[in-house]
């Protein structure tokens, strides 16, 4: 499938707008890693600080010279528990609950390894699969006042059919305005047979066809001065293969549509994240409907209608 950049015009122009600034930002952005990370950063203003005593402690190894270094690897994690997996803007969960969670091992060069996975539910089949299961790997490095992550996702699907596996690779340019983070991104998937055509609507199936995707995001968050809360907003485009795909694995269901998030975090305690989103899509009930019944719930709803998603998180 060629890429309809002319469809994606107004998309680039706003992932362009986002990712200038971002270069002449202060602090580093995102989401997404996969579409299972945050795509910027959440920025909370510690009320310990306000303990802080006027005059610090001596540290005495730092004073003799003996400063702790900083580890060559660290590994982060977190478990969340949501109300519904949405995955750029679509349920994967028939708007059900799902239990998520995953690592990051990272090496002080800006090199990074992870993995994350996901119950499932949503439209399609995945061959079979009731889990999700991503593995990524990139390298972020400085650019100008920003950082721009490049990498790749293998989406995989255990148990599942031999074609509901593929490959995304990624870019993602973040920065900071003042308060504000920005982070632009680029998603391709080359051509497979995960996201190939098989069964197109109103035409013959070709088990062995092959298509692409790409996504283009913009996502901007705001750390409220004072208090342990973050704004955050996110707009996505979609251009890719319509219909189900092989195992219901394609990542355009329509083929080109929007995506879009407006929401709030609020950390409590360091550690813990509480999360509440308006997320919905331009997905029409006429184009839902030539994908269903695998596109909706057990009620017969789309799984890509407008919904508000509430989220626990724990991390490390």
């Amino acid at each position: 499938m060629s890429i309809r950049f002319a469809s994606a015009a107004s998309a680039v122009a706003l992932a362009a707008c986002f990712a200038t600034p971002a270069m002449a930002g202060e602090a580093n952005a995102a989401t997404v890693a996969p579409a299972t990370e945050t795509e910027a950063e959440i920025i909370v203003l510690d009320p310990a600080a306000a303990l802080t005593p006027a005059i610090a402690p001596v540290d005495l190894a730092t004073a003799n010279g003996q400063e702790e270094d900083t580890p060559a690897i660290t590994i982060s994690g977190s478990a969340t528990l949501a109300s519904d997996y949405r995955f750029r803007g679509v349920s994967q969960s028939d708007e059900g609950m799902a239990i998520q969670g995953g690592f990051t091992i990272s090496h002080e060069s800006g090199a990074y390894i992870g993995t994350w996975g996901s119950n499932l539910a949503g439209w399609g089949t995945f061959g079979g699969a009731n889990m999700e299961l991503d593995i990524y790997a990139g390298y972020k490095l400085p650019v100008g006042e920003g950082t721009l992550d490049v990498g790749g996702t293998w989406f995989m699907y255990p148990s599942g059919a031999d074609t509901t596996d593929f490959v995304e690779f990624y870019a993602k340019l973040g920065g900071a305005v003042g308060p504000v983070s920005l982070t632009a991104t680029v998603a391709y998937a080359p051509q497979q047979e995960a996201l190939g055509n098989a069964f197109p609507v109103d035409a013959a199936p070709d088990p062995g066809d092959k298509e692409d995707n790409l996504y283009l995001a913009a996502d901007a968050a705001y750390g409220i001065s004072g208090a342990p809360v973050t704004l955050k907003a996110h707009l996505g485009y979609s251009d890719g293969n319509p219909g189900l795909g092989p195992n219901g694995t394609s990542i355009a269901p329509t083929g080109t549509y929007f995506d879009w998030l407006l929401g709030i975090d609020v950390v409590p305690i360091s550690g813990l994240t509480l999360s509440v989103a308006y997320v919905d899509t331009d997905i029409s009930e006429d184009e839902a409907d030539l994908i269903r019944p695998n596109f909706a719930t057990l009620d017969s709803d789309s799984i890509s209608d407008a919904t508000v998603v509430f989220s626990v998180t724990a991390s490390f």
